[in-house]
């Protein structure tokens, strides 16, 4: 990663920590982007700031730890006043792809029952079509490779993530299949909803109806944030 996409993925997420007031239970995303907000709030805790969080993904949730953010149990959580998590890709009608880092299920989750989710991204990752990313699709262990086969025989390939040369297993025990999107995708929605009529088809990396602010970062350190 070059040092001016670091610095727009810095400022992205640091400049999120302006949504955050005391009291909030906060959802902490995964990724490059979301690295940043996390530390940051971290900083704010130290010096005082009274909120409790519940993380997408077990690395955020132990970056939340080592950086002294209080995690709600999860066994009682219902809703969360704010999410912040960044995006693959994200278009102009704020539809995204998500899932690079593994975390898609637990994201789509937080997400889903936050009264906000704050998107941070780098401007790089702001796009006209979706494309050159390809859509992340969790599915079920079981008989993967005939899961596979049925998302094959809707006209779609892709490729089982791995890890260190064996299938990846996301934080929920599933696979990861990495799946080249169509070009030009011009009805992710009508995509994603083949997608989950596949039986083991847990979830995919598409997020509708999701995003609120929108805040992106610039190379030279300039923010913009997009209601």
């Amino acid at each position: 990663m070059s040092n001016t996409i670091s610095i727009a993925k810095e400022k992205a997420g640091q400049a999120a920590l302006e949504f955050i007031t005391p009291g909030m239970h906060v959802g902490l995303g995964t990724g490059s982007t979301t690295y940043y907000f996390i530390e940051a709030l971290g900083e704010a805790c130290r010096k005082g700031l009274h909120i409790q969080a519940v993380a997408s993904s077990e690395q955020s949730a132990q970056l939340a730890k080592d950086n002294g953010i209080p995690l709600l149990p999860l066994d009682r959580i219902t809703s969360l006043d704010i999410t912040v998590d960044g995006a693959d890709q994200i278009d102009a009608q704020k539809r995204m792809i998500k899932g690079g880092g593994g975390a898609l299920l637990r994201e789509k989750i937080l997400a889903s029952i936050s009264k906000e989710m704050v998107v941070v991204v780098d401007s790089t990752k702001v796009v006209e079509t979706f494309h050159d990313f390809p859509l992340p699709v969790e599915i079920v262990t079981f008989l993967h490779h005939a899961i596979i086969k049925k998302i094959n025989d809707l006209g779609l390939t892709g490729k089982l993530r791995e890890k260190a040369g064996i299938p990846y297993v996301s934080d929920n025990g599933n696979f990861i299949y990495d799946i080249i999107i169509p070009q030009p995708c011009l009805n992710p929605e009508e995509l994603n909803e083949r997608l989950r009529s596949v039986p083991g088809v847990v979830e995919t990396g598409f997020f509708f109806h999701l995003a609120g602010r929108v805040i992106v970062g610039f190379p030279k350190g300039k923010v913009e944030i997009h209601s």
